[in-house]
């Protein structure tokens, strides 16, 4: 069996974080390992309290997950500050990890900010040149671009702008003012832009869209597929959590991870 590890935050209510990518990497076929960065207190409505994991403790997660049961793909969330950063930065250099994914989280689908304003240059330094994919949202993109996005040439612009800066391959995700769901991908290796259009899916529950969709392809990729296909295979997943209209909570809801679980049964 193929092996994935998550490095984010835990989530309390389940829909995104840790937990969320742990449904994911599970229901894609993978085994799930994790390495947690931080407790958040939080739900639907919003995030209460951050604990973060020390970066000695942090550090000795990774080692017991590279020196036991190697990762065949590592998804990076949350890390909310850069001592914590230097420190996955540094274990995924000295284990030679590959198929590193890494969702630059900052802010909550509630709207709260998860990341320390020191820690985005640590960020970009540190941890996005060591990605395969790196997958923004439009604001995220925005800010490690340096750059405003308005429409879909932006969204390209971004993209091939992130791939050139970081040497990675930059999936920039819509849905933020500008379309549905389309998601354009560009890597160093391409010669044009890669569309992918997503489903119109009348949900408002979306608390934990990014997690979900960068565990998936952390997924897909520790299986063997090519980016492209990672990225397509899972799309189609989270477009199936979507589309199952879980209804939980009180705000933006969780995604039903497990939907195809529920359907058979």
């Amino acid at each position: 069996m193929k092996k994935a590890l998550t490095i984010a935050g835990s989530d309390s209510c389940g829909g995104a974080g840790i937990q969320a990518d742990i449904k994911t990497m599970t229901m894609n076929g993978v085994y799930a390992m994790s390495a947690i960065t931080a407790l958040t207190a939080q739900n639907t409505t919003g995030v209460t309290g951050i604990l973060e994991a020390s970066p000695e403790f942090l550090e000795k997660q990774l080692d017991a997950v590279f020196e036991d049961i190697f990762p065949d793909a590592v998804k990076i969330g949350m890390v909310s500050s850069s001592e914590l950063i230097e420190v996955i930065a540094d274990c995924l250099t000295r284990y030679k990890a590959v198929n590193i994914v890494v969702d630059p989280v900052m802010v909550a689908t509630s709207g709260s900010r998860l990341i320390e304003e020191a820690a985005i240059d640590t960020l970009k330094s540190r941890l996005l040149p060591l990605a395969a994919v790196i997958t923004p949202n439009i604001p995220e993109a925005e800010i490690l671009a340096d750059m405003t996005i308005r429409d879909e040439d932006g969204m390209v612009e971004a993209a091939r702008a992130l791939a050139g800066r970081y040497g990675c391959a930059a999936l920039v995700k819509g849905g933020h003012r500008i379309n549905d769901a389309n998601d354009v991908l560009f890597s160093p290796e391409f010669d044009a832009p890669v569309w992918f259009a997503g489903r119109r899916i009348n949900n408002p529950n979306t608390h934990g869209t990014g997690c979900t969709l960068s565990s998936a392809i952390a997924s897909n990729l520790a299986k063997g597929y090519h980016l492209a296909e990672a990225v397509e295979r899972s799309k189609e997943y989270l477009s199936g959590a979507l589309e199952a209209m879980l209804d939980l909570g009180r705000g933006s809801g969780p995604l039903m991870h497990n939907y195809q679980i529920v359907e058979e049964v």
